[in-house]
């Protein structure tokens, strides 16, 4: 059975031949440093809310480092907790059925099985709530963060797997490394989404489509028929690392154009 998750679905949605160099031929191209940086940053903040709601001390995973990353690490959870007391409580208050950091729920549709992972589920009598930590600074558009596929199949999951009405669940997303974090306070900012039952049935309708497109480029795939390209002219193959590979860039298609150099005409490395 194939496994999407919503990063794969954006891929999909976005560019399909990308989503067949990414995940049916494992091609990738290496992470920067600045990258390599801002993953770890976001893991190491996961970690610690998820110790946290564990119940488990969170301090030595600060305190016991020195350095910039860990500083901001602590300045941005304490930051957090000042904004949201409500949710740095371990404990389910008299309402609350259920909470779990790091929750996985997974949905079978149409032979594919959608798997989403919470970073906070709270489930209480009237209400569902999913939260989310981004450790980017708030997008400037929040209406590209609702067409996310996140925004949309985070909530489309919890729905079909409960007993929750789609106007019951929200998703909020939490941005914990604001513009301000380098600063000795912090001011983490969030961006709610509500859900609904026409949503509900967009995203049902949306998802069936693409699933089946899916299925007909992996037949397609299987007989040696790649996934489609986005068109020539689209401004994401200008960013891509794949855009030499599919001839998007003008160095690749004067390739195509004409002969390789020969050995002779290959200059010399100094080693």
């Amino acid at each position: 059975m194939f496994r999407l998750s919503q990063g794969q679905l954006n891929l999909l949605e976005t560019c399909p031949r990308k989503f067949q160099y990414s995940y049916l031929e494992q091609l990738a191209a290496p992470a920067t440093p600045e990258q390599q940086a801002s993953m770890a940053w976001g893991k190491r903040f996961h970690l610690l809310m998820q110790q946290r709601e564990l119940g488990l001390p969170v301090e030595f995973l600060i305190s016991d480092f020195s350095g910039t990353v860990e500083a901001e690490l602590g300045r941005c959870l304490e930051a957090l907790r000042t904004a949201v007391p409500e949710i740095f409580t371990t404990a389910l208050s008299t309402s609350q059925t259920f909470r779990e950091s790091e929750h996985c729920r997974t949905l079978n549709i149409s032979g594919y099985l959608l798997t989403v992972v919470y970073d906070l589920l709270i489930l209480d009598d009237l209400d569902a709530q999913v939260l989310d930590w981004k450790t980017y600074p708030r997008p400037q558009n929040p209406a590209r963060l609702g067409k996310n596929w996140q925004t949309r199949l985070y909530p489309f999951v919890l729905a079909e797997t409960s007993e929750y009405l789609p106007e019951q669940i929200s998703m909020t997303y939490w941005f914990v490394q604001s513009q301000a974090s380098q600063t000795d306070k912090p001011e983490p900012q969030s961006l709610k989404f509500a859900y609904s039952e026409a949503q509900h049935q967009r995203t049902k309708a949306i998802l069936s489509k693409l699933l089946r497109q899916v299925t007909d480029w992996l037949q397609d795939y299987q007989a040696g028929i790649p996934f489609p390209q986005v068109p020539e002219t689209s401004p994401l193959c200008k960013s891509c690392q794949f855009a030499v590979r599919c001839q998007r860039t003008k160095r690749s298609l004067s390739a195509s154009r004409h002969h390789l150099l020969s050995l002779a005409e290959i200059p010399e490395v100094s080693l």
